[in-house]
């Protein structure tokens, strides 16, 4: 038995398996099985009233679970697999575990263009439900390593797939009427998605009663104090840069000023900073377009609480 053969067995038995998707590392389990959706809470520590993303291995799976409105087929049509999850209205027979909807009466849905996440699916025979690799509100994880560093033995095994080659969250849709509403920028630009759908509401994000994962004000947040907009560094901070800079970077999550390399290296150089000797991080500023949109959302939430260094 091969590895993905193990996880998919560890799956079907209610188990939690780590697997690589081109965004981050996520943490699954059977959609369908309550127990082992809310093992997933209790190993994040997370808030059960923030909902989970349901991961399919084909478009065909999808129409057992949700309705697909015609502007979400023409988004799938043309973004799947990706970097896009789609919020739609779940099925009257939708057997995937209402904890993973927080209660609603939508899921979030998404295929993954990873080939390992796609056979681990597939192998499953179900759908798997996977919030990001960390504990709750802390820095998404983009290698396996990194997993092993932040979940330990929380997991039942952890099939390393390389680093993630897109690096930040999925973008997330509502599209239970038109026009579609943006519920979290992510690695799919939302300047693409208008491109094929028109203009996508922006609406003020409601935290206490989130309808996808990442809109809790604070989240994916390193234990050191997070400054944004950083022109200078200060003593003892630790400065991620972007772009040519006028003095030393400690990390640069892009020196040519590529946005797809920034969103790809982020969540990993935060891990890298997140440590002594550094007592808090200043990260540069961040261009407002493209996948920018998804980074400063990152970042902005990342300096939001005030954390305790452990």
């Amino acid at each position: 038995m091969d590895l993905i053969e193990k996880g998919a067995a560890l799956i079907r038995e209610g188990k939690l398996v780590v697997f690589p998707t081109e965004t981050v590392y996520g943490l699954g389990a059977d959609a369908t099985n309550d127990k082992a959706v809310a093992s997933i809470f209790e190993a994040k520590g997370r808030p059960q009233f923030n909902p989970l993303i349901a991961h399919f291995a084909s478009k065909e799976m999808l129409h057992d679970f949700v309705e697909v409105t015609p502007m979400a087929q023409k988004l799938i049509d043309t973004f799947w697999p990706g970097s896009l999850t789609l919020v739609l209205k779940r099925k009257e027979n939708c057997k995937v575990s209402y904890l993973a909807s927080a209660g609603l009466d939508t899921l979030a849905v998404r295929m993954p263009k990873h080939s390992i996440a796609l056979s681990l699916i597939e192998k499953a025979g179900v759908p798997i439900v996977a919030p990001s690799a960390n504990p709750s509100g802390t820095i998404s994880t983009t290698t396996a390593p990194e997993v092993e560093a932040v979940l330990g033995d929380k997991v039942d095994l952890v099939l390393d797939g390389g680093p993630c080659s897109v690096g930040v969250e999925s973008t997330v849709l509502l599209l239970t009427n038109e026009p579609a509403v943006l519920l979290r920028p992510g690695g799919l630009a939302l300047e693409k998605i208008e491109q094929v759908i028109g203009p996508v509401i922006r609406p003020d994000k409601d935290p206490e009663c989130p309808r996808s994962p990442g809109q809790l004000s604070s989240h994916y947040a390193p234990f050191r104090q997070v400054r944004i907009n950083a022109t200078d560094k200060k003593e003892g901070e630790a400065y991620l840069g972007f772009g040519p800079c006028d003095f030393q970077a400690d990390l640069n999550l892009s020196a040519t000023s590529d946005l797809t390399e920034a969103a790809a290296n982020l969540f990993h150089m935060m891990h890298l900073l997140d440590r002594e000797p550094f007592t808090s991080i200043a990260i540069a500023p961040i261009p407002f377009e493209g996948l920018g949109l998804a980074i400063n959302d990152r970042i902005k939430r990342a300096a939001y609480p005030k954390r305790t260094i452990k």
